[in-house]
């Protein structure tokens, strides 16, 4: 806290007055990131999809096209996590707004009554959430070699045969 409140010029105490601990810093900088690259923006299509089938696809392409985006943040975040309370409840923080997202499209699928009857909507939202994970795309992207879009592509695919009955 005191190298960042030397940085942006402010005492250590001012910076507590706005921010009690490292964990709601991390945090409101995280939240911060998203609205710099306005996450609200991007998720506009699938927020007003009309199908499930359109909520789900917009949803992958939404969030499957901001990881590069974020992807800094995001490896700084897992590089701590485990030995760092703070970086730990930034990181869920921000996951749990994923797995939200993820929610809502097997939420439209349900509705439209096209969710696959092999998962529960919660195993199927774990499902969704783990096959977004930022570790995936890393593999997929960074390791692999795979294009941006032949990763949104071939995620969409996945889902629809693995969520959508029929």
């Amino acid at each position: 806290m005191s190298d960042i409140a030397s940085k942006v010029g402010i005492s250590r105490q001012a910076l507590y007055l706005h921010f009690p601990n490292r964990a709601d810093l991390l945090v409101a900088a995280s939240r911060h990131v998203d609205a710099e690259n306005e996450i609200d923006r991007r998720l506009v299509p699938s927020r007003t999809a009309t199908t499930g089938r359109e909520r789900l696809d917009a949803w992958i392409e939404a969030f499957g096209n901001y990881i590069p985006v974020i992807h800094g943040v995001a490896s700084a975040l897992l590089a701590m996590k485990d030995t760092d309370k703070a970086a730990m409840t930034a990181w869920n923080d921000r996951m749990l707004a994923v797995r939200e997202g993820c929610a809502a499209a097997i939420d439209a699928l349900a509705t439209d009554e096209e969710l696959t009857a092999s998962m529960t909507r919660d195993e199927a939202t774990d499902w969704l959430w783990t096959l977004l994970a930022v570790r995936n795309w890393e593999q997929l992207c960074r390791e692999c070699g795979w294009s941006q879009d032949r990763y949104v592509e071939v995620m969409q695919q996945t889902a629809a045969r693995a969520l959508i009955d029929g």
